[in-house]
C-alpha cells in the first residue's frame, strides 16, 4: 500500500498504464453476466476501440459493479457505438481495508485523463 504521495502517484500511473494501454483485444468484452470480471476491488475503464477511454471508475467488486447495469452503457448506446467497439479494462487493487486508496487512485487518474463520460472530475486538494 502506498505510504506517501509519490508512491500513490506511481501506483496511479501503473494502474492508468494498464487500463489505457492494454491492447483493446485483451480487454474484457461486454456480456450479460460479466462472469469474466473478477469479484475483487479495482479500477476499471470503459474503452472504445478507436476513441480510447470513455469512463473510469472504482469499485469494491468489479463484477458486482456491472451486473446491475452501468450508466456508461446508456451513453455508449446513445452515441451509437456497437458492442464490439466497447470493452472493459480492469486493474484489481489490493487496498487492505483502506477504501480511501481506491478513491485517491481514481481521482488522480481522472484528473490525468478527463474521460468524456465522467461527469465530475475531483479537484486536487
Amino acid at each position: 500500500m502506498p505510504t506517501n504521495d509519490s508512491e500513490l502517484q506511481a501506483q496511479a500511473r501503473q494502474v492508468l498504464d494498464t487500463i489505457a494501454f492494454t491492447p483493446f483485444e485483451q480487454c474484457l468484452p461486454l456480456s450479460r453476466e460479466f462472469g469474466n470480471l473478477p469479484a475483487r476491488p479495482g479500477i476499471y475503464a470503459i474503452r472504445h476501440k478507436t476513441d480510447g477511454l470513455l469512463y473510469i471508475g472504482k469499485t469494491k467488486s468489479l463484477r458486482g459493479r456491472f451486473t446491475g447495469g452501468h450508466k456508461a452503457f446508456l451513453w455508449v448506446w446513445l452515441d451509437k457505438y456497437s458492442d464490439d467497439e466497447v470493452r472493459i479494462a480492469v486493474q484489481t487493487i489490493s487496498y487492505w481495508g483502506n477504501p480511501a486508496l481506491l478513491l485517491e487512485l481514481e481521482a488522480i487518474i481522472l484528473r490525468a485523463t478527463e474521460p468524456p463520460y465522467n461527469v465530475q472530475i475531483p479537484s486536487e486538494q
